[in-house]
């Protein structure tokens, strides 16, 4: 991983658009600090676009996509938008109501074989997923958290881990392929095709297929904690940790377009 600073300023002047995950990427302490909010709303306002997507549930993400300066929240991993008062699936109703069956059952057996793990407790607002707490209010160790990952894959579901949470769904989607059906169904604008004009900014294994596609990729500091862990790290690091990284990203960009324009 290189330096932020190493970032090209000819590279950085002709970005669009900013994907972002939010836990420890945008937060701290589970907190979104007035100068993360800040420089979201400065990217907006330079007239980048800007879209968060997460492993977070689409009921603990409508508050923020209706408040902070965004264009859409992609929530439980790129299988609902949110934008403003919109909502949108990427699975239709029949899908999602037999994947939620299956997901009791797999929860069920998750649950059976360790007893000592806990849902999320954002569980509530999750519609097309599942998630096992094992850093934000309960603790898994490294073991317990890979045999989670491999039961939810013997039953055939898709599971990453993030900062806080292993999360597992049936289809085929991901970040990746959320963030290209977002953009598309919101700004009818293909992704791969523009891609050198899009940054994205994370923190966690979950993130890894983005850092693997985007060029420009860029990993807060703190996610020197879990580097060891990803197949495709991002190209860039920034010197701070979390909420405190993503400001340095904006402010790269922000001066990289002003150089343009002076």
């Amino acid at each position: 991983m290189l330096e932020l600073k190493q970032w090209p300023i000819e590279s950085r002047s002709t970005i669009r658009g900013v994907f972002t995950d939010i836990d420890d990427t945008l937060t701290e302490h589970g907190q979104v600090s007035a100068a993360t909010v800040g420089a979201l709303a400065a990217l907006k306002q330079a007239g980048l676009s800007v879209m968060a997507i997460t492993g977070r549930p689409v009921g603990w993400c409508e508050p923020f996509a209706k408040t902070w300066p965004i264009d859409a929240i992609v929530a439980e991993n790129g299988a609902v938008a949110l934008c403003g008062d919109d909502k949108l699936y990427l699975q239709d109703a029949p899908t999602r109501q037999i994947h939620q069956k299956r997901m009791a059952e797999v929860t069920a057996h998750i649950l059976a074989a360790l007893p000592h793990a806990r849902l999320a407790q954002d569980s509530a607002g999750r519609e097309t997923d599942i998630a096992i707490d094992h850093s934000e209010f309960h603790r898994l160790g490294d073991a317990d958290i890979a045999r989670v990952v491999q039961i939810m894959r013997d039953q055939g579901m898709c599971a990453t881990v993030s900062s806080i949470h292993v999360n597992g769904w049936f289809g085929t989607h991901n970040k990746w392929v959320g963030a290209q059906w977002v953009l598309q169904a919101l700004l009818g604008r293909d992704l791969q095709a523009e891609l050198s004009h899009w940054a994205y900014v994370g923190d966690s294994a979950n993130d890894a297929v983005m850092f693997e596609h985007f060029q420009h990729s860029i990993g807060v500091a703190n996610i020197a904690l879990c580097a060891h862990q990803l197949h495709h790290l991002p190209r860039y690091i920034t010197p701070s940790e979390r909420g405190a990284g993503f400001v340095e990203v904006a402010q790269a960009l922000l001066a990289a377009r002003a150089s343009r324009t002076a």
